[in-house]
């Protein structure tokens, strides 16, 4: 029956017909080859700079991903634990930070080897554009690429400029961002300073950080560029307000979750990062490109265990990397054009954990845990595309890619072996191949159909085969032990897809995917804060993906995108609760619900501008109302009502007007989020030992700001 529903939405997409007049110029990352949009064999969305600038303050990536079909991003209110982000249901048990997805930033990854990622350090407030990149073409990234997201810091124009921008909102929000950029010959440069504070909705939710982005270009000589990127990121606290429990939520949704407050739980954060990206063109049929980068994150975050104690766990990462590709193009004896890439990318993570107890939030005793962790990989990867110019009576553009990964995974345990202190120390390498496969009719100059066909694999991140279980019964409990008997999940990606464009002012993309996915990885035992991890099932991910965006008149546009998605447990484990003292073992039946993943996302916005829309943000009065809806989530494997939260439709209204004052620019803008104030539930921790599963989204909410620009 499932995979019916699959080839039902296939027949459905392939009886699609076109009658065009233009076509998409857009230029993706189409796997790893610049490609235009509309011929990109895979579902690839972009999201440009004014898009970002008018979803919200340009403080989370969820603002603007929440437009992007298959795409699930929530925000926490959180800020000790980022936004949880889900692609195609991938990366959605994430209990903080990304993992299961690749981001990368200005053609640096911001994944570390073992798949883990952090959105906050991505700077909104100079992004250009963000790329997702979702389906079988994202395996050509490696290890949990469940899809990519790309960001691209805008580069400096030929005139210098300086923008400054203050925004201030409820609950006690203060974003400020200092911006300049300017050109000097071959060599131009934008830096970005910007700072955030929040009071927070919760007791125990406020934050502050301060971010700097800068990217560095310089034309070398004719056909080789430099691009070097330094980005610093600090968050002298964020407090965790922790999740609630369902009787917590109703009684009071501001509450911070139990013990919180006692122990003053919290993060600390700050990163450092350097990287350089260097092209050179050989002719107009070779281009080589190169990457280089390194970094620092320290990460101190306080834990709740009880009232009166909790932990405390510190993270000292030092990060690197090398990538190296080739891109190039030829021709076959018929004439028919050959595009292809080899490259090779080598990155290397490794970090002191260290751990102990505290009291009234602050560190007492000595050090409990003090190890080192390292993930590293070695990848090397090809792609090419065939342009079967005279195949069938229409052009056909064939797609092959292939990638092979090998990851390793590493700890060497610091504190001296004792009886009740083992060995911690192990290691594990996962090395897999990924091949892609795919084809594109090019039905006509406005309507393509694309089929593609990729295997990928998801290894466990450091965290997660950080704790093992140990004794058995009654007698059972989770220890700071690297286990490295948690093997890589294997998953078959399977997809069919449209891309039309009936005018040059109308697109529609629409594409129907089916994954199957091995050695699931889930929960084996969560308790005091400690969760182990086991291989336990297998499971479907399967659904439709619709975008749709069309200027309606000169001063009106809409934009639709939809998402159904299947995520299902496809055979029966076993996992473990924890309720009291006693443990029991619970049986997940096969057809359960993934947690973390809504069948149905809805978003819809109609935009108004009094001048028209064109190429620059138009002078005079702009106003949008976005439509965001999502339908029930489960907290839980077991698909408990009580461990779930209800489907919820929002809606959010903003205003924007631009005046030109002199040779400057001044934007006064104005929004208003959950205009109906509805009261929802805006992320959930998935199966979480305490049942505090609930993180509650905003009531109704709202923000002010003023930017200005100037040409110096």
């Amino acid at each position: 029956m499932k995979t019916r529903l699959y080839w039902s939405g296939v027949l459905g997409l392939l009886s699609a017909t076109a009658h065009a007049q233009n076509a998409d110029e857009v230029m993706v990352q189409s796997g790893r080859m610049l490609q235009r949009q509309l011929d990109a064999p895979a579902s690839v969305s972009v999201i440009d700079g004014e898009a970002i600038r008018n979803a919200g303050p340009q403080v989370n990536l969820s603002e603007a991903l929440s437009q992007v079909p298959g795409v699930v991003a929530l925000n926490r209110n959180n800020y000790a634990q980022d936004v949880q982000i889900s692609i195609r249901g991938f990366g959605a048990r994430a209990p903080f930070g990304l993992r299961g997805i690749r981001l990368i930033t200005d053609g640096i990854p911001a994944t570390i080897p073992d798949g883990q990622g952090q959105a906050s350090t991505v700077s909104l407030t100079s992004a250009e554009r963000i790329e997702v990149l979702t389906g079988p073409l994202a395996q050509l990234y490696g290890n949990s690429a469940g899809g990519v997201i790309q960001s691209t810091t805008r580069e400096a124009g030929a005139q210098p400029q300086a923008d400054a921008q203050v925004t201030l909102g409820s609950y006690g929000l203060r974003r400020t961002d200092w911006q300049a950029s300017g050109r000097t010959g071959r060599v131009g440069i934008v830096a970005d300073y910007s700072t955030f504070h929040t009071d927070g909705y919760r007791a125990g939710s406020g934050a502050e950080r301060k971010q700097f982005n800068s990217v560095l270009t310089a034309d070398l000589q004719e056909g080789t560029r430099l691009k070097v990127v330094a980005n610093a990121f600090d968050m002298p606290y964020a407090m965790d307000p922790l999740g609630l429990t369902a009787a917590q939520l109703a009684a009071d949704p501001q509450q911070a979750g139990t013990n919180a407050l006692a122990n003053r739980t919290r993060k600390i954060v700050s990163q450092n990062q350097l990287g350089a990206v260097l092209e050179h063109r050989f002719s107009d049929d070779l281009r080589l490109q190169a990457r280089a980068y390194t970094g620092t994150r320290d990460n101190l975050q306080y834990q709740a265990s009880s009232a009166t104690a909790g932990t405390w766990v510190g993270l000292a990462r030092e990060f690197k990397g090398l990538g190296l590709q080739l891109n190039g193009k030829t021709r076959t004896d018929a004439g028919n054009k050959i595009d292809w890439v080899l490259g090779v990318d080598a990155d290397q993570s490794g970090e002191q954990r260290q751990g102990g107890a505290t009291a009234a939030g602050e560190k007492t005793g000595a050090i409990t845990r003090n190890e080192y962790n390292e993930a590293s990989n070695r990848d090397l990867f090809a792609q090419l595309n065939w342009h079967l110019s005279n195949l069938a009576g229409s052009p056909w553009t064939l797609t092959a890619g292939v990638r092979r990964s090998s990851v390793d995974l590493k700890s060497r345990d610091d504190i001296p072996v004792t009886a009740l202190d083992p060995n911690g120390s192990g290691s594990v390498n996962f090395t897999t191949t990924s091949p892609v496969l795919g084809a594109t009719w090019h039905a006509s100059e406005q309507l393509n159909v694309y089929a593609n066909w990729g295997r990928g694999f998801e290894t466990p991140t450091l965290a997660e085969a950080a704790y093992a279980v140990t004794g058995t019964g009654n007698t059972r409990s989770v220890v700071g032990q690297f286990n490295p008997n948690l093997l890589a999940s294997q998953s078959q990606h399977k997809e069919v897809g449209i891309k039309w464009t009936p005018t040059r002012d109308m697109r529609l993309d629409a594409a129907v995917f089916h994954i199957q996915t091995e050695r699931e990885i889930v929960t084996s035992l969560s308790d005091a804060g400690k969760t182990a991890y086991t291989n336990a099932a297998q499971t479907l991910r399967q659904g439709v993906e619709l975008s749709w965006r069309a200027k309606l008149a000169e001063q009106w546009r809409a934009q639709l995108s939809a998402t159904w998605l299947e995520a299902t447990y496809d055979s029966a484990f076993t996992t473990t609760a924890k309720t009291g003292s006693n443990y029991t073992n619970k049986t997940v039946a096969a057809g359960k619900a993934m947690p973390g993943i809504p069948e149905q996302q809805l978003f819809a916005s109609v935009q108004w501008a009094a001048q028209g829309f064109g190429a620059k943000a138009p002078l005079g009065l702009q106003a949008s109302l976005d439509w965001v809806a999502r339908s029930r989530i489960w907290a839980s494997d077991a698909n408990d009502l009580t461990a779930s939260a209800a489907g919820y439709g929002l809606l959010n209204a903003k205003l924007r007007q631009r005046y030109q004052v002199g040779p400057g620019r001044v934007e006064v803008y104005a929004g208003i989020d959950n205009l109906f104030n509805r009261r929802y539930v805006g992320s959930l921790i998935v199966n979480q030992a305490s049942a505090q599963f609930f993180e509650p989204g905003l009531p109704r909410n709202s923000m002010v700001g003023v930017k200005a620009s100037l040409p110096l």
